[in-house]
Parts: C-alpha cells; sequence; structure tokens
C-alpha cells in the first residue's frame, strides 16, 4: 500500500435555479377587463410568490451545506485480490464538523480520490456526535475513549490552553468547535482508530445536570 498527502477540496454547491419571471403578456391583455386584470395579476402574484419560495429553499440549503465544515485526515491506495488480478481503489478518511459541537468521523472508498472523499463526508454526516460545550468552548469533564488498540483520554482545559492534541485526535476535536482542552494519544497510532477512539470519548461527555439528573440527586450536591 501506498500512502498519498493530497487533500481535495469539497466541490462547490450549485447555484440556485433562477425563477421565472410572471408572464406580462397576460396582465397587458388583461387590462381591458377589470376581471379578467385582476385572474392575470393573481396568476402572475402566484408565481411570484411560488418562485420566491423555491428560491428562499435553495438558499437555505446553501446555508446549511455551508456550516459543515471537511478536513481529510488520510487517503490511501488500497487493493483487492480477486479472480482477475488486483483491483485498486481510494479509501479517503473525512472528519465532519460544524465548529458548534457536531462532528463525525467517515470513512469512503472508490476507484478515484473524489469519489472516495465524497463517500467519506456523506459518511460523517450519518454518524454525527453532540458534544456538549462549556462557556469557555471546553468539555466539562474528563472522558476517555477505545477502539480496538487505541484509546484516547481527553481532559478540560483553562482559558487560553488551546488545543493540546496531535494527528487526527485534533481535527476531530477542532471541527467540534472545542478550544481549550488537552488531549492524549495511547496505544495505537492508527488515524481511523484514534479518531473513533475521540469519537467514543466525546460522545460519553455528560454535563452535571444530566449526570445530577441521572443519579437523582440535586445539583449542588454535584458541586459539594
Amino acid at each position: 500500500m501506498t500512502e498519498t498527502n493530497d487533500q481535495i477540496q469539497s466541490s462547490n454547491i450549485p447555484a440556485a435555479s433562477d425563477v421565472p419571471a410572471a408572464a406580462e403578456g397576460q396582465q397587458t391583455r388583461g387590462g381591458g377587463g377589470g376581471g379578467v386584470n385582476r385572474g392575470g395579476e393573481g396568476k402572475g402574484g402566484g408565481d411570484r410568490r411560488g418562485g420566491g419560495g423555491r428560491g428562499r429553499d435553495n438558499r437555505r440549503g446553501q446555508e446549511r451545506d455551508s456550516e459543515w465544515q471537511e478536513r481529510v485526515v488520510q487517503i490511501r491506495r488500497v487493493s483487492k485480490t480477486v479472480k482477475g488480478g488486483k483491483k485498486m481503489s481510494f479509501r479517503a478518511i473525512v472528519v465532519v464538523g460544524n465548529e458548534r459541537g457536531q462532528v463525525g468521523v467517515g470513512v469512503g472508498k472508490a476507484g478515484d480520490v473524489i469519489g472516495a472523499v465524497r463517500k467519506g463526508v456523506t459518511d460523517g454526516k450519518k454518524h454525527l456526535v453532540k458534544v456538549p460545550l462549556t462557556r469557555h468552548s471546553s468539555i466539562p469533564t474528563l472522558s476517555n475513549g477505545r477502539d480496538g488498540a487505541a484509546s484516547v483520554l481527553i481532559r478540560p482545559a483553562a482559558p487560553g490552553t488551546g488545543v493540546i492534541a496531535g494527528g487526527s485526535i485534533r481535527t476531530v476535536l477542532e471541527l467540534a468547535g472545542i478550544k481549550n482542552v488537552l488531549a492524549k494519544r495511547l496505544g495505537s497510532k492508527t488515524p481511523l482508530n484514534n479518531a473513533r477512539a475521540a469519537m467514543e470519548a466525546l460522545q460519553g461527555l455528560r454535563t452535571h445536570k444530566e449526570t445530577a439528573k441521572e443519579r437523582g440527586i440535586s445539583l449542588e450536591q454535584i458541586y459539594s
């Protein structure tokens, strides 16, 4: 297997389709009679309102897509032995997040790099994790995650500390919107296992309010 360091930028979102203008000929012809004129104006107004609704929906879809950021962690060329020989393909590890508490890790495999990255983005959006953030853009408690032979320890940090992490773990924490955190990789160095271990650690986070509700005690007892 050979590893390539090329990173693929996400494809541009297509622009919204033009809204067809209302037919002015109907309004001009309907100018002679009041009833016909009102009917023409009603049709023209309905077309404009309908077209405006479609335009707003397209703009909202573009805004939702623009909220997400994608970063390619690794692209590798892999092979599969089949009856006729070896079938070559590319595998892409992609991290998707909106920097507001949602992040996901996806894996895509295709015959070309762009197709693998596109599949990785789709897979990452299917496995999103909601991360509870504090007012200082940190995590509420210490957490530990494990995937395969990889183990990741993350703990909260004071404001101004920054993201103390490396590799795919740093990418996951940054796209989750965490600004102050300490992380340590324990075990395997595989990027995919470390990214998934970081996801497990983030998924296990609980706020103090949720912990108090699960234990059936008051929030003051948690801090005491």
